[in-house]
């Protein structure tokens, strides 16, 4: 079961939840120290999310001077997904090259309180900790168009620009969150 999405406008979960850099993230802090936040749910094993990784990694270069931090989260259930466990999380991070923060929801509360429901599904939170906009990261598994990302960045460029985000909100499309069965 999962929670009612937060709707945009309103205030973002918080977490705060350890990443393959040995840290422990808060999404607090991040707000004090930028403008925005991107929470991107990815996994290891999705070939939506390995479809995606060049737009994520093309999206955090884009922006990170302008003080945007984009954020992978794994709310994987590792026992059923081993391929997503906090040890492959760091060989996975380390082959592909990401140098955003990458981190383990283990308990799945974080995903939970976004209610996010696929990998990959992007989430923009501006500098107050209000959800601004949630969304897809591709189209489909063959998707090679890359402005696909475009409501995205546009998402962001308003958030940057303190405008009204009006960015269409376009459900994500990738592989489903796998969760963990009690």
């Amino acid at each position: 079961m999962t929670a009612t999405r937060p709707s945009l406008g309103s205030y973002a979960p918080d977490f705060e939840l350890p990443g393959v850099d040995g840290q422990v993230h808060h999404l607090r802090r991040y707000l004090e120290q930028t403008r925005a936040v991107v929470v991107v749910f990815i996994c290891n094993h999705c070939p939506f999310v390995r479809a995606s990784l060049e737009r994520i990694k093309r999206l955090q270069a884009d922006y990170q001077d302008q003080g945007v931090v984009v954020v992978g989260i794994n709310p994987n259930d590792a026992e059923a997904f081993p391929e997503d466990s906090f040890d492959k999380m760091k060989v996975f991070a380390q082959e592909q090259g990401l140098t955003l923060p990458y981190l383990r929801d283990v308990t799945q509360d974080v995903a939970r309180s976004f209610s996010a429901q696929k990998t990959p599904e992007a989430f923009v939170i501006d500098s107050e900790g209000i959800l601004r906009y949630h969304g897809r990261l591709l189209n489909d598994l063959q998707d090679t168009d890359p402005t696909v990302t475009l409501q995205l960045r546009q998402a962001l460029d308003q958030v940057l620009a303190g405008a009204a985000v009006t960015a269409s909100v376009e459900e994500a499309v990738g592989c489903s969150i796998k969760w963990r069965t009690y």
